[in-house]
């Protein structure tokens, strides 16, 4: 049984620099059909999300996780090499330990939950 991989980037809709995420998002998750993409914005998921969501102080954020476990959470510029060097290392599973110790688990749960409510949205103008 194949591992389920999720790729989620937590963002806000006023945040420009998320916005310029998006379509390298949308690159990368054409380029590597076998991980899911999710774009979840911490205000509108809020309720999901949980008082953990508050401590997101830096956008876009991204949350790497496998099966639901978190293995990497921190804020990421919107440079598609950085990203796909992330996933190289995801797939071969070879992330840092600790990467993503800081993940409260309830959140860990809302966002593996909400990944597959929250798909990329296609990359527009």
């Amino acid at each position: 049984m194949q591992e389920e991989l999720l790729v989620a980037c937590l963002c806000a809709a006023w945040c420009t620099t998320c916005d310029a995420y998006k379509p390298v998002l949308a690159g990368l998750a054409a380029d590597r059909p076998g991980l899911r993409f999710a774009w979840i914005d911490i205000e509108d998921d809020a309720d999901a999300l949980g008082e953990d969501a508050l401590d997101i102080e830096n956008f876009p954020t991204v949350m790497l996780l496998r099966d639901g476990r978190p293995l990497f959470h921190g804020t990421l510029l919107p440079h598609a090499a950085t990203l796909a060097r992330l996933l190289d290392a995801l797939q071969a599973q070879a992330l840092a330990p600790g990467a993503a110790a800081e993940v409260p688990p309830a959140m860990a749960a809302a966002v593996w939950h909400l990944g597959p409510l929250r798909p990329l949205p296609p990359a527009g103008p």
